[in-house]
């Protein structure tokens, strides 16, 4: 299986366990993709994926970006398969895994299946930080609420007078 490709879905319960999540690895899009083309200049990318040409470049530039094809005058043409690669990218980052991790999964990616222990290592010790700042921001949440709920019962108890 490719880095581009999602997972495989399970549905219902197997051996006690609970039925698996869906995994949906791409996000839907407010710019779809024109159907039967596969290939997009960077302001299509760029319209596509809500980055900047400056910011693709300058992907491809540190190596997160797999080599993207030109055209005979040099113009980037960009893939299905190249916006694929971006939309992982994009789910990275909002998971807030620093761009040098990202780099480094993307090289590991382009060396081959010889590399699948360490990418899962690298994403296992990703997916642990991720748990760890939700179960932060869910605490903050709780603290949020109960704030909430305090001014609130305050403004209802002081509307009835």
């Amino acid at each position: 299986m490719t880095v581009t490709q999602s997972e495989p879905v399970t549905s219902g319960a197997t051996a006690g366990r609970l039925p698996a999540r869906p995994r949906k690895c791409a996000p839907t899009s407010t710019h779809p993709r024109p159907a039967g083309r596969d290939r997009y200049t960077i302001s299509e990318v760029a319209a596509h994926t809500g980055l900047s040409a400056h910011t693709l470049r300058w992907y491809e530039r540190i190596g997160l970006m797999p080599h993207v094809d030109r055209t005979h005058t040099g113009q980037r043409r960009f893939t299905n398969r190249d916006l694929d690669w971006l939309s992982l990218v994009g789910r990275l980052r909002l998971t807030g895994m620093p761009v040098a991790d990202m780099v480094r999964y993307a090289e590991l990616v382009r060396a081959g299946e010889c590399t699948f222990a360490e990418r899962e290592e690298l994403l296992t010790a990703h997916r642990e930080d991720v748990r760890q700042r939700i179960a932060e921001l869910q605490s903050t949440l709780d603290v949020l609420d109960h704030k909430i709920d305090i001014y609130a019962d305050a403004r209802r108890a002081s509307e009835r007078f």
